[in-house]
Formats: structure tokens, C-alpha cells, sequence
């Protein structure tokens, strides 16, 4: 399955909200985050698109609609999407210009070189003049520029740069870079399972005040696989009401994440990832004993 948790037959948006409240109230303000370039406030919780909107058709456009509907309801903002990601941004691109929602959003996308022909395709397929986010997608060079990238900032394409890497044999390289050209944002693969990203990038993205964004925080399918059928523990239910906010949070937890971008074609799961966004976050002793759960499954 492309998607992280159990299949399920869909509901109209309009019947899956409520049900997310009546499962548990919303407690306080949603979580958000400063970006540490800016200072300008992001919502916790965004949408992933990887393997999620390919084609574009008239079914995987209504789904993007119904999710970046429910984004937007339950308070997010952040859609992350890329230039390799097959049609999503032609699918978004679409939804966006359609439903109004632009002013709302934080759109962020990546391209795989400082190529102007690249940008310019996404900008068209996006249907925008300008997103919020550009991203050099699978830094594998320790000498990378961002020049480019900065140009198309000072242009008015962006209002942010940053790179990107989910290959941990690509680390070293996505060090120097954020050493030596100290972009806006980082992202990252990183989830209660897979922490090598806890002591080699969130530490120097600290230090050059560069955001994070987690990819495939959810560990693709594995870590619903692994609960399959089990409650969540009894001294986790305060702060987690569902498996998906048990995971989130416990990234979120760690003030150094700007934002987690689970990635879904769900209304629904959409809904429950921005769960993660309402509550309190676990203490530094839960963490522990959240990592070590999972470490048992």
C-alpha cells in the first residue's frame, strides 16, 4: 500500500470531520512553529505528496481536493510536493487554482538541479508565479551551490530556499551544504524507527537556523504494520489519541522540527494527522519511553 495506514472506504469530507472531534475534543491552540530565518509562524503538520497524487485524473484530482480541504480546515497550511513526484504537481497545481485556497497554503516544492527550464515547468504546472518553498531535491554534492536558488529568492520566485535528502549515505554532503551555504530549510527522512537524522542534521540545522521538515514521519506503512491490532498504551493516552498522533508527536516533540509532512490521499487520514497539531506533546521522559516501545515491536 502507498498509503500508512489500514484501507478504508471513503466518506464524504462533511461526515469524517466530526467524527475526528467527537473522537477527541480540540485542547488549546494548534502547534505551530517559527521558521528560524523569519520568525513567521507554520502550522506543525503539512501534506506530503510523494506516490500520492501521479496522475492526473479526475479521481486523483476530487482526492486532492477532499485533502487539501481537510488541510485546510484542521488549521494546516504546508503541502510539500517535487518536480519528480509524477503529476502531483500538475494535480495541485489544478486543485489550488480551482478552489481558491493560494493565500491559504504554504507551497513548497523541489527541483533536481539550479535549472531555470526545471523551475519554470513547476511554476507552470503549479499554475503560481511564486511559492513559498524551493528545494534542491537529493543533495549529493558537498560542494553545492545555491546561488541559483538565491537569485530566484531575490527575483520574487521563492520566499525561502532549502535542500533535501532521504539517503543517509548523502548526509556528509547535506552537512557541508548546510554549513556552507546555510539554505532556509532542511528536510530530511525521520521517524520514531529511523533517528540517525537526531545526531548529524538537527543539531547543525540548529546551528545555522535552518527549519526542518521531516519526511515519511509515519515510516512509510511499517509502524502502523508493527501496532496492527494494539491499543495504544494506557500512559500514552493523554497526549495521543490515535496511532498517527503517538508517531507525530513524538517528532514534534523535539522543538528543533518545524513541521512533519506525512504524506496521504486520504481526507480522512489528513484529519487524523493533523490530530498531532492539538494537545500536549509528550515530556522528554515519555520520548524515551515512546522510543523504547517501539523499539520492543
Amino acid at each position: 500500500m502507498l498509503l500508512s495506514r489500514r484501507h478504508f472506504v471513503a466518506l464524504p469530507l462533511a461526515a469524517l470531520l466530526p467524527h475526528r472531534v467527537n473522537s477527541q475534543p480540540a485542547l488549546g491552540p494548534l502547534i505551530t512553529r517559527a521558521i528560524p530565518s523569519s520568525g513567521e509562524a507554520l502550522p506543525a503538520v503539512g501534506l506530503g505528496t510523494a506516490y500520492v497524487f501521479n496522475r492526473d485524473d479526475g479521481e486523483t484530482r476530487q482526492k486532492a481536493g477532499e485533502v487539501l480541504q481537510a488541510l485546510v480546515s484542521g488549521g494546516g497550511r504546508l503541502i510539500d510536493t517535487a518536480s519528480t513526484y509524477g503529476d502531483a504537481e500538475s494535480v495541485l497545481g489544478s486543485v489550488v487554482a480551482t478552489s481558491g485556497m493560494r493565500e491559504r497554503l504554504f507551497l513548497a516544492t523541489k527541483v533536481e538541479a539550479p535549472s531555470v527550464s526545471e523551475f519554470k515547468r513547476s511554476l507552470a504546472r503549479l499554475r503560481v508565479a511564486q511559492v513559498d518553498l524551493l528545494q534542491l531535491h537529493n543533495v549529493r554534492d558537498a560542494r553545492q551551490s545555491l546561488a541559483q536558488f538565491r537569485e530566484w529568492k531575490a527575483q520574487g520566485l521563492c520566499r525561502y530556499i532549502g535542500i533535501t535528502s532521504t539517503f543517509h549515505q548523502d548526509f556528509a554532503a547535506v552537512e557541508a551544504v548546510l554549513k556552507n551555504e546555510k539554505p532556509e530549510f532542511v528536510q530530511i527522512d525521520y521517524s520514531i524507527d529511523n533517528r540517525v537524522a537526531e545526531e548529524r542534521i538537527l543539531p547543525l540545522a540548529a546551528d545555522v537556523r535552518a527549519g526542518v521538515l521531516t519526511a515519511v514521519p509515519l515510516g512509510r506503512a511499517r509502524l502502523f504494520r508493527a501496532v496492527r491490532g494494539q491499543p495504544i498504551p494506557e500512559w500514552a493516552r493523554e497526549f495521543s489519541a490515535t496511532w498517527a498522533e503517538f508517531f507525530l508527536k513524538f517528532l514534534l516533540a523535539d522543538e528543533r522540527i518545524t513541521a512533519v509532512i506525512p504524506g496521504t490521499s486520504s481526507a480522512e487520514h489528513m484529519a487524523e494527522n493533523l490530530g498531532a497539531m492539538r494537545g500536549r506533546l509528550p515530556s522528554a521522559d515519555e520520548r524515551k519511553r515512546m522510543a523504547s516501545f517501539v523499539a520492543t515491536l
